[in-house]
């Protein structure tokens, strides 16, 4: 390879080392610029012997220019490797650096000395010069050689590959040097023999080494990125990378290395006595001042052991304090599943005795149904990656020392082959969650499945395997008259019927079905198919059911010692194919109001018509709502007449409204208890469109009074003016006795008193009262008591019945007596029959009105039948007579044939 070949490679690892430190910025870049002056001094040292040897042709001179460039390679090199060594944390940390890196020296030179360098010195023939120049070579190297060893022991963290062929690198080329220097090569050496190569694969070695790849990603070398993105150098002070720790076999070196030096020194001395030759003064110096580091040294890692001691004591007795004094149990279990430790938290927790536990098989204290899934789980987390997943948890069932099962909660971490578990009770957790579910799926009054939870088994039920049963049905039941429980006899009194009649819908269901409660007086079951075939005999076999359900929840419920009765009204839909359970739902809702508004108290099976009307109702409903704003709205007055003469005494206000589909009385369309503010206000422009017009008749001498129907919550409105009803009255100066209000409704009971006031004050300035819907129920029975009333009107259910049903006439003939006790007039509404008539005169009512009488007449008609101040009344006196009178649109005959209705004349 020659001189200069080993001068090229010297220079190139000059070359790489320095631009490396120049292009890469860290705490390491002053070792790599050192390490390239290293490499150009020997660079040069080449250079100066090739050019001796090769250009010149002669000797090289000893001393010469070459001896000093190689003279200035290692210092560059020794300082270097301080750079890369790791640097102590305290000042004792230096002084064990010291005296290592002696202990290392001081071995090597008393070996060298006793082998060879003592010949050299004794042997230099009086030339200073030349002696110095022998022993310094040597001496460099052992120097050099002791930082490369103490490096191995005190190496960085950061770029470990790079350091650790650097060290490579120098170790090769002292070795080298090491065996130029020997008395067995010196005296022979020639350029271009086998010791260059070792110099050459050094000067190699060392300029590979600062790009060798990291062995973990750094944005640069030295550097690592920061939590912003921006690179920051990295420090030796930095924790090392995961699994980069010194080995157990380094440290055992580590720890052996002042033993090593002193018996590299004993051979020494050994090997001066052996070859019968005195000890050497400066083999004596030396191994004398290594055993002095050796003691010193020991010294201080006595202290650093005793004071380490201490430490680990404290942390030991910390961590044993926390532990005994946690509240979870922490559990060291075998990699076999055997329990190695147990903390005492498991007597609080567990009611055992960590004694007991230890040495039992985890398996055996886990509940038998969770054994297998938290298997599963450990052998997956044992075979992950421990830097994937550190840790991992468990929930499960541990039986107590009571035997019951415990709900508890651990977190599993790896501990030599086996597990630590930190396990701690969650029994109350798991039960608050599990009531808290419970809460949110079923009522709180009688416990009964919710809405929702219902909506979620019912499509549970169309979807899985019963999909494709079309057995399976939906009941929907309301409870009729319930909320007159509520009005008459408490809330607390419905919700005692409401959990009644939840216990009895519980019991008349089979176990595998399902009853809830939607709120209020409303409940549903879901009755699963039993996979029959027929359609026909399964539609029985619900619809007994339904009937069954119908009569148990209408036994009376025995309530404060009372007897309390409902009805129940039943909707029923089966499951079809494709339908949803919000289609089912809504089918049997639409079945249980058709079984309301067919006369409640019934069973009704939804059929698909019952949808369509539905759609058709809803579009009614929404044109009735913006009828008012659009003034499709007109006034009608059907007159009251006396049941004796035929006299017509009153004019009942009706609104009726223009459409495209005939005339509805829109008061009775709307939905009240959805669309109260319209229905209200509907009621309202009644008595101003009617107080207005018979203002005006009464201008042109008809004074017959006009009866508008108003509910009495109307009345107390807070939203109307005080003293409305009189002011209008005022303002079309009609006189109060024309205004006959009639009551649709009470109110609320608990303001039965202020309605009484407010009703007083009318009937002072002349208003009379009428009361509807008399014998209808309980409210009006509690009105009459109550409230200042002038007029009972008979409700049309009685009126209705008053020919055919024997019952119905004793009922109806009993009212209308306690009408006459209390001096008050009757009215029976809805009279559509001459029988009726009849039979309602014979009871003692004086006055009627309805069809058979006539129909809702406009005003232009309405003042023809005033004018002639009659009607004809079936067996009355002068009947035929009046009959002949009044125009043929106003007899009976043709009333019934259309309809009860009178055309409205168009505007």
């Amino acid at each position: 390879m020659g001189d200069f070949g080993l001068a090229l490679a010297a220079a190139l690892a000059a070359v790489s080392c320095y631009r490396y430190g120049r292009l890469r910025a860290g705490s390491l870049r002053p070792a790599w610029l050192l390490f390239a002056l290293s490499s150009a001094m020997a660079a040069l040292g080449n250079a100066v012997w090739g050019w001796y040897e090769v250009v010149l042709g002669r000797e090289v001179p000893d001393p010469s220019w070459a001896d000093l460039f190689f003279l200035c390679f290692a210092p560059p090199a020794i300082v270097g490797l301080l750079v890369l060594a790791k640097r102590p944390a305290s000042r004792a940390g230096w002084v064990c650096l010291v005296l290592d890196s002696w202990l290392i020296g001081g071995s090597l030179l008393t070996l060298s000395w006793s082998l060879a360098l003592a010949h050299t010195a004794h042997s230099g023939g009086g030339d200073v010069a030349h002696t110095a120049l022998s022993l310094a070579y040597p001496l460099l190297d052992i120097a050099l050689v002791s930082m490369v060893l103490a490096m191995h022991f005190r190496r960085g963290f950061v770029d470990r590959s790079a350091i650790n062929t650097a060290v490579g690198a120098l170790a090769l080329t002292v070795m080298c040097d090491a065996l130029f220097t020997s008395p067995l090569l010196h005296d022979s050496y020639r350029s271009g023999q086998l010791l260059d190569a070792g110099w050459f694969a050094g000067s190699l070695l060392l300029a590979y080494a600062p790009w060798v790849a990291p062995r973990r990603a750094h944005p640069a070398d030295g550097e690592r990125a920061s939590g912003h993105g921006a690179p920051h150098p990295a420090t030796e002070d930095d924790p090392p990378p995961r699994g980069t720790g010194p080995r157990p076999i380094a440290g055992s070196l580590a720890a052996l290395t002042p033993y090593l030096a002193a018996a590299v020194c004993t051979l020494g001395i050994l090997y001066n006595v052996l070859d019968g030759r005195r000890v050497d003064r400066v083999v004596l110096l030396t191994a004398c001042t290594v055993v002095l580091a050796l003691v010193v040294r020991q010294g201080i890692m006595l202290l650093d052991n005793i004071t380490l001691t201490q430490e680990l004591a404290e942390k030991e007795n910390h961590f044993r304090s926390l532990v005994q004094g946690s509240s979870d149990v922490i559990m060291i279990a075998a990699p076999s599943g055997v329990l190695r430790y147990v903390s005492p938290a498991a007597t609080g927790v567990y009611g055992r005795e960590a004694a007991e536990l230890v040495g039992s098989e985890l398996a055996a204290l886990i509940h038998p149904e969770d054994l297998g899934r938290v298997v599963h789980e450990l052998r997956r987390f044992l075979a992950a990656s421990p830097a994937e997943e550190p840790t991992a948890r468990i929930e499960c069932r541990f039986r107590s020392g009571a035997g019951q099962w415990l709900n508890v909660e651990s977190t599993v971490n790896r501990h030599q082959g086996g597990l630590i578990l930190n396990t701690r009770d969650v029994t109350e957790r798991v039960r608050l969650q599990a009531q808290l579910q419970h809460n949110a799926e079923h009522d709180p009054l009688t416990d009964l499945p919710n809405r929702a939870l219902f909506a979620r088994r019912v499509g549970q039920a169309l979807g899985g395997r019963r999909a494709g049963d079309a057995g399976t049905a939906v009941l929907f039941i309301d409870l009729d008259g319930f909320k007159a429980v509520n009005d008459t006899i408490g809330h607390q009194a419905g919700d005692e019927l409401l959990i009644q009649a939840a216990r009895r819908l519980q019991e008349s269901v089979r176990q595998g079905d399902t009853a809830a409660r939607f709120g209020g007086d409303e409940f549903a079951a879901l009755v699963l198919g039993d996979g029959a075939r027929e359609r026909a005999l399964r539609e029985r076999q619900i619809l007994e059911l339904a009937d069954r359900l119908r009569l148990t929840l209408s036994r009376p419920y025995a309530i404060d010692g009372n007897d309390v009765r409902v009805a129940a009204s039943i909707g029923v839909a089966f499951a079809e194919p494709g339908l949803s359970a919000g289609e089912l739902l809504r089918n049997a809702d639409l079945a249980m109001y058709r079984a309301k508004a067919g006369g409640k108290n019934r069973v009704e099976l939804y059929v698909p018509q019952m949808k369509t009307e539905a759609v058709r109702k809803a579009q009614l409903e929404d044109r009735l709502r913006g009828a008012l704003d659009e003034g499709e709205f007109a006034l009608l007055h059907q007159p009251v007449v006396s049941l004796d003469q035929g006299r017509i005494c009153a004019m009942s206000a009706q609104a009726r409204w223009r459409s495209g589909q005939g005339a509805l009385s829109a008061p009775e369309r709307l939905p009240r208890g959805r669309d109260q503010a319209r229905a209200d206000e509907l009621d309202w422009w009644v008595l101003e469109a009617a107080v207005a017009q018979a203002a005006e008749r009464a201008a042109a001498g008809v004074t017959v009074p006009v009866v508008v129907r108003l509910g009495g919550h109307r009345l107390l409105d807070r939203s109307l003016p005080l003293n409305a009803v009189e002011a209008l009255l005022d303002r079309h100066s009609l006189a109060s006795g024309a205004l006959v209000l009639e009551l649709a409704d009470s109110g609320p009971p608990a303001r039965l008193a202020e309605l009484e006031s407010r009703l007083a004050g009318l009937r002072g300035l002349g208003v009379r009262i009428a009361l509807d819907g008399f014998g209808g129920g309980y409210a009006a029975i509690n009105a009459l008591r109550t409230l200042p009333v002038d007029i009972l009107k008979l409700d049309r259910s009685l009126v209705e019945g008053v020919t055919e049903s024997t019952r119905l006439n004793k009922i109806t003939g009993g009212l209308l007596r306690i009408a006459g006790d209390l001096g008050m007039r009757s009215v029976a509404d809805g009279v559509e029959h001459p029988d009726q008539v009849l039979a309602l005169r014979a009871m003692g009512c004086t006055h009627g009105q309805g069809p058979v009488f006539s129909g809702p007449l406009d005003e232009y008609r309405l003042r023809r039948v005033l004018s002639a101040g009659k009607l004809p009344v079936p067996g009355a006196a002068g009947e035929r007579t009046m009959l002949t009178r009044v125009p043929a649109p106003y007899r009976p005959e043709s009333l019934r044939s259309s309809h009860h209705e009178t055309p409205v004349p168009p505007t």
